[in-house]
């Protein structure tokens, strides 16, 4: 879940390309299968990751921070080389790029699917990240440069109705995989379509490149992946290694370093990945500030959510998986509604009053207990915030694009869909942290009264880095193994509480800093301050 409906600005950067190659009308329809499927198999990979990490955490005996690596080495390399991989395609060519994200997406897939152990998920994970960070791009330039005028109006319509669909089907197909199948076949998925769309991809998309291409920043890819690496090894190895440990101080402070690097490396490099003039721009400093506090709440706490409805509630995976469906279901419906609030009211209001919407639903999260129907626990709290993110998205695209120079949009596009993944890369590792010291806490407090035997309450300690998923000592009666696993869903459900309270506080803070930085209706915002030096926009 915590990939849970698309990014911002994906349709941002369509819109804002160029037609560098028009297609044949009869060559349309193919191109669009193309890319649809292509960005569809990485899309439904993320979502049926999210409801699989319970079973593959016991079949490959991982533990909790496992789990967390299992996502964030795919986000890891998603969020950090997404940029260049756009860029990529701009120079080299983008059906060149497309094809190659494809095929290292689908091989990566493979060698998930066959993985042993946990190490080798990760690593696997870790290239189909750069297989993404090549495809996800890679289908939106395809799309922007076969099609212009009144055909790309209808190829966007197209291709963000095929959006939903696959939203919608994704979590739910994962889950009948993984409960009927293997979570391996989850992975195994990919093969098949990664083989169709090579094949159209090969007989139908031209090639096309973009003469006036951003020069590749890779010394700011290499900074951003190092920076950004090493913050989440060391915040997610805390849990288990805890803060003095030496690896983690070493891995927080060459990340730090990288990431202050990168900045100062921005600053100088006369074409970088993410010109910083940019953020001159009021409005384009608080839709990216609003996307890097309510991405953070969404993706970071939601991962979570598979882990409550299957190990606490006994939910199924295609149950968990169909239980975010009426979010996708109104953000779908809503998000045209709410684009038009933006020509009637300015973008000011939405984004103010859409991330206040999912603080509410974010507090609804942190109402259930052990127990209860799904429809008087958690579906008040889906629709809620599925309301409050369809008032922001389409209004947060549009700000995006409005705040810089036109031949810019395409930049201000892929960096605003980049922050909304590092959002949720990093709020994973630290609310990660949250939820482990609350459980531990909470499993400490409830097990005193129990009077469990010293060995029953050393395995239990052993078994915290596994959260809702550690196991009831042997040798207890049947009472009190039944009221150990009470106590085990019971401190889960309160680490689950605290961190849906702090992301409440992420949205509310959002809010903030769209009343504070985004300009109102009436009030346009010159763009002139905001364009850089440089031509060329770098679709991402």
């Amino acid at each position: 879940m915590a990939n849970i409906g698309n990014p911002p600005c994906d349709e941002g950067v369509i819109r804002s390309g160029k037609g560098a190659a028009p297609c044949a009308p009869s060559s349309g329809p193919w191109i669009l299968a193309a890319t649809i499927i292509g960005s569809a198999m990485a899309f439904i990979d993320s979502t049926v990751v999210n409801v699989a990490l319970p079973q593959i955490q016991t079949r490959l005996d991982a533990t909790a921070v496992d789990a967390q690596w299992i996502v964030e080495a795919y986000a890891l390399f998603l969020a950090a080389l997404i940029l260049v991989g756009g860029s990529l395609g701009d120079h080299y060519g983008r059906r060149r790029i497309y094809s190659l994200g494809v095929a290292i997406f689908a091989l990566a897939s493979v060698a998930c699917g066959i993985a042993q152990d946990p190490g080798q998920l990760i690593i696997s994970r870790a290239i189909q990240g750069i297989g993404g960070a090549l495809l996800v791009p890679g289908s939106l330039a395809i799309i922007s440069a076969s099609f212009e005028g009144e055909a790309r109006g209808k190829a966007i319509g197209t291709w963000s109705g095929f959006s939903g669909i696959t939203a919608a089907l994704g979590p739910v197909l994962g889950g009948y995989l993984v409960e009927n199948v293997s979570w391996r076949a989850a992975f195994f998925i990919n093969v098949p379509l990664a083989a169709l769309v090579l094949l159209l991809v090969a007989r139908h998309v031209p090639e096309s490149r973009d003469p006036d291409a951003r020069k590749l920043d890779v010394p700011g890819a290499v900074l951003a992946t190092l920076g950004l690496g090493g913050i989440v090894y060391g915040l997610i190895e805390s849990t288990s290694r805890g803060f003095g440990d030496s690896l983690v101080l070493l891995a927080l402070a060459l990340g730090t370093v990288s990431l202050v690097a990168f900045v100062l490396l921005e600053r100088r490099v006369r074409e970088p990945m993410m010109p910083l003039s940019l953020f001159k721009s009021r409005n384009f400093s608080g839709a990216n500030l609003l996307t890097l506090l309510l991405y953070a709440g969404l993706g970071g706490s939601l991962y979570f959510l598979p882990f409550n409805l299957i190990q606490v509630h006994g939910y199924s995976a295609t149950a968990a998986g169909a239980a975010f469906l009426p979010f996708i279901f109104v953000t779908f419906l809503l998000s045209r509604w709410a684009g038009g609030l933006v020509t009637r009211y300015g973008a000011k209001l939405p984004l103010v009053v859409g991330p206040l919407v999912a603080a509410c639903g974010f507090v609804l999260f942190a109402l259930p207990g052990t127990e209860g129907s799904y429809w008087t626990t958690f579906f008040p709290a889906v629709l809620v915030q599925g309301l409050g993110m369809a008032l922001v998205i389409a209004p947060l695209t549009t700000t995006a694009l409005n705040s810089v120079e036109g031949r810019h949009s395409g930049l201000a596009s892929g960096v605003n869909n980049a922050v909304s993944r590092t959002a949720g890369l990093l709020a994973i590792p630290v609310l990660g942290i949250l939820v482990f010291v609350a459980f531990s806490g909470g499993l400490d407090g409830r097990l005193e009264g129990l009077g469990l035997p010293a060995e029953a309450r050393g395995q239990l300690e052993a078994q915290k880095v596994d959260l809702a998923a550690a196991e009831v000592p042997g040798g207890l009666s049947e009472e009190q193994a039944a009221r150990v696993e009470e106590v085990v869903d019971e401190s889960f459900v309160g680490a689950f509480r605290l961190i849906m309270l702090v992301s409440a506080g992420l949205a509310a803070a959002s809010a903030v800093a769209a009343a504070v930085l985004i300009e109102g209706k009436g009030h346009p915002e010159s763009t002139e301050e905001a364009g850089t030096t440089q031509p060329g926009p770098a679709p991402a």
